[in-house]
């Protein structure tokens, strides 16, 4: 059997023995366990236990014939409503969790954990904490958030993830930029004021959009590290410095 074929077989919870036996007794008939074994090229007393997990599952049955017990294989068709049941046994797995089994979770969590505070590496991880920043300003109410960023860190921002501002329009995400240093791309739904720094000003990127904020800077020239702290108090305290930093502008 093919690899393809057996993942699918495995998805149902069979395991690789089992589809040998199941296999095995599909290509015999109805059949003794010493003949199965043979067949499968498996011990006899791993082919008896199988052959009961598999009757467990029904997709083999068994009959008496004297004193012993011969063993056949259901219809391939009974497969189906192994995955059928598999699949209604995942369905009401997933109610449960999103019913019972993750608020009940949440109200045992920790208000802050270092769960709270994830670190990134590289293009991927700027690219990460960007599609965050979408995914997240996107559900707020007001579809906005906020940033405060350097000159130097500009040209390593948007590299993973050229499209970004398009998305962002596109989304209807509002943005309020606090630039450090001159320059930066004027774009819709953005609103930008600049505050003066001295050249060679540290590289740095820090977005506000609760309850998250994510800060990305250099650890080399041209390698960008990203952390991301999930809190809704250092968040709100973080928008809060950001707006009174606004008006004063």
């Amino acid at each position: 059997m093919t690899t393809t074929k057996l993942d699918s077989l495995e998805q149902l919870g069979l395991d690789a023995r089992e589809v040998a036996i199941y296999e095995a007794l599909l290509k015999l008939g109805p059949a003794s366990i010493r003949d199965v074994a043979a067949e499968a090229e498996i011990n006899r007393g791993s082919t008896y236990e199988t052959l009961k997990q598999l009757a467990g599952k029904g997709v083999v049955s068994y009959f008496p014939k004297g004193r012993r017990r011969v063993f056949q294989a259901e219809d391939p068709e009974r497969l189906l409503v192994l995955g059928e049941s598999r699949q209604q046994a995942l369905a009401q797995a997933m109610e449960q969790l999103k019913s019972e089994v993750i608020p009940a979770l949440k109200q045992s969590q920790s208000v802050f954990a270092p769960g709270n505070v994830r670190f990134y590496e590289g293009d991927d991880g700027v690219e990460l904490v960007l599609r965050d920043i979408l995914d997240s300003a996107e559900k707020k109410p007001g579809k906005d958030y906020s940033v405060i960023s350097t000159k130097s860190l500009r040209e390593h921002l948007y590299r993973p993830f050229p499209n970004f501002t398009r998305q962002r329009v596109a989304r209807g995400i509002a943005v309020r930029v606090l630039a450090v240093g001159e320059g930066g791309d004027e774009a819709e739904l953005a609103q930008r004021k600049w505050l003066g720094a001295p050249d060679g000003a540290d590289a740095s990127y820090i977005a506000i959009y609760p309850p998250k904020v994510a800060i990305i800077t250099l650890a080399s020239p041209n390698y960008p590290v990203v952390i991301i702290i999930d809190s809704p108090a250092i968040s709100s305290t973080q928008q809060l410095l950001f707006d009174t930093l606004w008006s004063l502008l």
